[in-house]
């Protein structure tokens, strides 16, 4: 017979039980972002951060974001994206470029004077990768955002403003496209993260490099060269970026906290990314004309002997899509017309 005592005991019981497993429900989910920047850098600092503490904030507490700048979870820039299909990471922030040749559709955003402006751009690539990637290219993650960076330049040690200035001088580009780029061109590709910028220029390996303004300052690149060759309204190159989570991760959520990171994420957060990161440039190239640097910014004629030289890597590329089974002509077409469709 159960006693009044042993009810109230089993009653008790029972609602500490399902305090303990409403705690465990609530109990926040911890993911590790990682990627190759240093915390200061403005990626970090006006993307990746703020969009971590969205998504917390979204999640009502129960999911925390711990981010793991410079590479702090081991390996180097290109493991990225094996890292986060593989789990050692949640999710990450990379180039596509560092893994050559995974990623053939995305490369149609780095052709030669391709882009408009980087948040544009980058809305265009989102649905661009919603109807291409999704389930060929990105099939092993939960893609949370692609974007572009701002308009890509060269930072050098002697002054470049015509293509032959190029001739046998030793470049660091990001990408397979833009080293084929500058291979045409008549420079030296040397490949290489771009957290090696710096001490590439300093020991020699590397004479110059392609990179947007917004980076130049934590990698100190305007007092390591002190050159800067713009493209005035034309952007020479860009980069394509994806920020992914790990599939298997994602899947395993609660619906609540899916629904809190698809909230943040996706095209607007796409365009956002790339729009913040152009929006770094300003500042950036302000510091390097602030330190006496020489800052070229081309002419529209002096630009066209720049498209010209380069108006071959678009055919190639197009061949080599050919040869993989895409129809390489219809990939660009598309790309050039979701930009023009989107900017504004």
């Amino acid at each position: 017979m159960i006693t009044k005592r042993k009810l109230m005991g089993l009653v008790a019981s029972s609602a500490m039980a399902m305090a303990m497993g409403t705690a465990a429900m609530a109990q926040e989910v911890t993911l590790k972002f990682h990627q190759f920047l240093p915390a200061q850098a403005n990626v970090p600092k006006l993307v990746l951060t703020p969009w971590a503490e969205r998504v917390e904030e979204a999640s009502g507490g129960k999911i925390k974001i711990d981010h793991y700048p410079s590479m702090q979870l081991g390996g180097k820039p290109p493991e990225l994206y094996g890292q986060v299909t593989d789990g050692v990471a949640d999710i990450v922030w990379t180039v596509l470029g560092y893994s050559p040749g995974r990623f053939p559709q995305s490369e149609v955003f780095e052709l030669p004077f391709m882009m408009t402006n980087a948040e544009d751009t980058s809305r265009a690539y989102w649905k661009y990768a919603v109807a291409n990637m999704m389930d060929k290219d990105f099939k092993d993650v939960k893609v949370l955002a692609v974007h572009v960076h701002g308009p890509g330049l060269i930072h050098s040690k002697e002054p470049i403003k015509s293509v032959k200035d190029l001739n046998g001088v030793k470049l660091r580009a990001p990408t397979r496209v833009t080293n084929k780029l500058f291979t045409a061109l008549g420079a030296t590709p040397v490949g290489m993260p771009v957290p090696a910028v710096p001490e590439g220029l300093s020991k020699g390996v590397i004479d110059a490099t392609v990179i947007p303004w917004e980076v130049t300052g934590a990698l100190k690149v305007p007092e390591l060269v002190k050159n800067h060759t713009e493209f005035g309204d034309e952007s020479l190159y860009t980069t394509a970026f994806v920020i992914a989570m790990n599939k298997e991760k994602y899947e395993s959520l609660p619906q609540e906290l899916k629904d809190a990171i698809d909230s943040q994420s996706g095209e607007e957060f796409s365009a956002l990314a790339g729009k913040l990161m152009e929006g770094a440039d300003a500042p950036s190239r302000e510091a390097a004309a602030a330190a006496g640097n020489n800052i070229m910014t081309l002419s529209a004629e002096e630009v066209q002997e720049w498209k010209d030289a380069a108006s071959g890597i678009e055919a190639e590329w197009i061949k080599e899509m050919n040869d993989l089974g895409f129809d390489g002509q219809a990939l660009v077409d598309q790309a050039k017309a979701l930009i023009a469709e989107n900017t504004k």
